[in-house]
């Protein structure tokens, strides 16, 4: 039996395995014994493993850390990486983000489509190959992290431990190939809160976002304030203006301000709303003194505020091959002590890290704000169009979409593609098709869940014949 029809006969498993899985809240937790990043993200590479110990593959669990599943012959291995750990669920779903319910054909849940759905759909790709029995001649392995989302100790364990792959995709990015990455780095700004005197209104806090790689859809801050009416009518006005969605509610002297945004993927902060960003305009309105905080305020609304791409704060880089710098500010958070801004920055391919501090730091001079570099930053990802590997997963997409304009892309996400050499990142969103990823009401479509399946056994195929 052809192996493309194999797929479609295992349309209600397949169905039922991305619905089981997502059903598992992998969100990073405590880690314990055997369970490095917690128990969610544990659970569901037992589930994923032990499906496919079911399907007859060979299977081993490093640790908890990552996780493999293989089968076939060769001196050679295709590699397949995905993984099964999500990020937050966020507020404001309509049905449970960890149901897997099915609603209008679509399969709703955190996971979905990044990256439970698409890790599901390789495994089925691998088990229809396995199952026609079509001759290969490299052995594939698909690898499962359970650390993306959060750092990526899952890759380095991996790596470690076991020999890479010959070559490699992850479906866990967009179609029809993404040959280029930017490079990613998280920092915080951060001021310390020492003179807080001000006037009639007081900002004690702010607080906002879940994770630095999500556009942000909540922020609240908390005012102390002489006159609630007149702070309550300012808002309303505000609103009128501005149509953001923002409310307040009273606590006794005290005053919260709520906004609500849209979250997406923190390398598409443009196709978001930023809570942070629309409840530090109101602020930006309201407050007028020098306080370390109201800085803060005036600075954020200055020169990051609806500035997508860094050009306000001294890092608007852009190359020819990967296009403008993202810059998002996912989260914020206030102590006694200080206010801290974590940021999410993709810079150009042929741009650096240093090229991104040198430019906000010399922008920041004389602000007393202080920039914290993380470590964990990733360098850009650039293979090639004319690699083996690029022209056989496009002549793949082209044959099973029949879209023969589109081509290799660069894009502002990170995916696994940079854990090794050559390795891309293949699918699964189709060219114009709405992104969820990292949203609230996240889903993956059975009809699209059926025709990445079909895409990435005919891949497999391809790169293992």
């Amino acid at each position: 039996m052809n192996f493309v029809d194999l797929v479609e006969s295992y349309r209600e498993d397949i169905i039922k395995s991305t619905q089981d899985i997502v059903s598992i809240k992998s969100v990073e937790g405590e880690s314990s014994p055997g369970m490095p990043f917690g128990e969610g993200p544990y659970k569901a590479l037992e589930y994923i493993l032990n499906l496919a110990s079911k399907m007859g593959f060979k299977t081993k669990n490093l640790d908890g850390y990552a996780g493999y599943i293989e089968f076939g012959e060769g001196t050679e291995t295709v590699g397949i990486l995905a993984h099964v750990d999500v990020v937050p669920e966020g507020k404001g779903w309509t049905y449970p983000p960890y149901g897997g319910e099915i609603h209008d054909e679509k399969i709703f849940g955190r996971g979905t489509l990044d990256d439970k759905g698409p890790a599901i759909s390789t495994l089925y790709a691998m088990k229809a190959l396995e199952e026609s029995n079509v001759q290969l001649n490299k052995k594939i392995r698909m690898i499962i992290g359970t650390n993306e989302e959060t750092g990526w100790g899952c890759m380095k364990y991996y790596f470690e431990h076991e020999s890479a792959p010959d070559m490699a995709f992850t479906p866990d990015a967009d179609f029809p190939v993404i040959h280029g990455e930017k490079g990613i780095i998280a920092f915080d700004l951060v001021k310390k809160l020492e003179n807080v005197s001000c006037g009639d209104i007081i900002v004690k806090s702010i607080d906002g976002g879940n994770a630095v790689n999500m556009v942000p859809d909540y922020c609240e801050a908390l005012l102390e304030v002489k006159d609630a009416d007149e702070l309550d009518k300012k808002l309303k006005q505000f609103i009128e203006k501005t149509g953001y969605d923002l409310s307040m509610e009273s606590e006794g002297e005290l005053v919260k301000i709520k906004a609500k945004g849209v979250s997406a993927h923190g390398s598409t902060p443009e196709k978001g709303e930023n809570a942070i960003t629309y409840l530090m305009s109101f602020l930006g309105d309201i407050v007028d003194c020098h306080c370390d905080m109201c800085d803060f305020i005036n600075m954020y609304n200055k020169k990051i505020a609806f500035k997508h791409y860094g050009e306000g704060i001294g890092c608007g880089l852009e190359d020819d091959i990967s296009g403008k710098l993202n810059f998002n500010p996912g989260i914020i958070k206030t102590t006694d002590e200080e206010i801290r801004l974590s940021i999410n920055v993709r810079y150009p391919i042929k741009s650096s890290d240093k090229d991104v501090y040198d430019g906000i730091r010399k922008n920041l001079d004389g602000t007393d704000i202080v920039l914290v570099e993380d470590e964990g930053g990733m360098k850009p990802l650039y293979v090639p169009k004319n690699n083996p590997l690029v022209e056989k997963l496009m002549k793949v997409y082209r044959e099973e979409t029949g879209d023969m304009e589109s081509e290799p892309i660069t894009i502002g996400g990170g995916t696994y593609a940079r854990a090794m050499d050559n390795a891309v990142a293949f699918g699964p969103v189709f060219p114009g098709q709405v992104e969820v990823a990292h949203q609230k009401n996240e889903y993956i479509s059975i009809e699209h869940l059926m025709k990445i399946t079909k895409i990435y056994t005919k891949a497999l195929y391809e790169l293992a014949k």
